[in-house]
């Protein structure tokens, strides 16, 4: 059974690599690369907290929404701006979005359901953490079946192989 299972999630994996180019994940209508801050105040309001900082020479912004403000299931939602495009720096889109649910909100099996068979399995301090090319992760809690912490990021290029050795 288990071995079943193994080789059905093998085969789905192979379904969604040959997808071809992969947009970048997205939760409550909100997308890196091409939500903007505006777009993110009309759909859930002022933040709890708002922080500016500076990275690499730009200036960067953080909200915060929790408590009240988060959305429903979730115990705090943390939106970055700014993103550095081809077409230059942009300080109105967004970045990275976080995520930290509420407990049974977000188990593993619900993560695999929405988001389907990772493209890679890790462990970051002993905890299982799930990664899609996508540019979503997928932080589980210390037992493995609750997700702790999601991270939205534009989708992740593929690795290069490895360059043959020279003679």
């Amino acid at each position: 059974m288990r071995r079943r299972a193994l080789l059905a999630a093998v085969a789905l994996a192979g379904l969604l690599l040959a997808r071809g180019s992969v947009s970048a994940e997205e939760w409550g209508a909100i997308e890196p690369g091409v939500t903007t801050v505006d777009e993110v105040r009309a759909r859930y309001g002022a933040p709890s907290k708002e922080t500016r900082t500076k990275a690499d020479g730009y200036e960067t912004l953080r909200w915060v929404y929790e408590d009240a403000r988060a959305p429903g299931g979730i115990e705090r939602m943390t939106v970055d701006y700014g993103l550095l495009t081809p077409q230059g720096y942009k300080p109105t889109l967004v970045r990275v979005l976080r995520l930290e649910p509420k407990p049974k909100i977000f188990g593993r099996k619900t993560v695999i359901q929405a988001w389907g068979v990772p493209d890679g399995i890790t462990k970051h301090n002993e905890m299982d953490v799930f990664f899609y090319k996508s540019g979503l992760l997928v932080n589980f809690d210390p037992g493995g079946e609750e997700a702790a912490l999601l991270t939205f990021t534009l989708p992740q290029p593929d690795t290069p192989a490895p360059a043959a050795p020279k003679r």
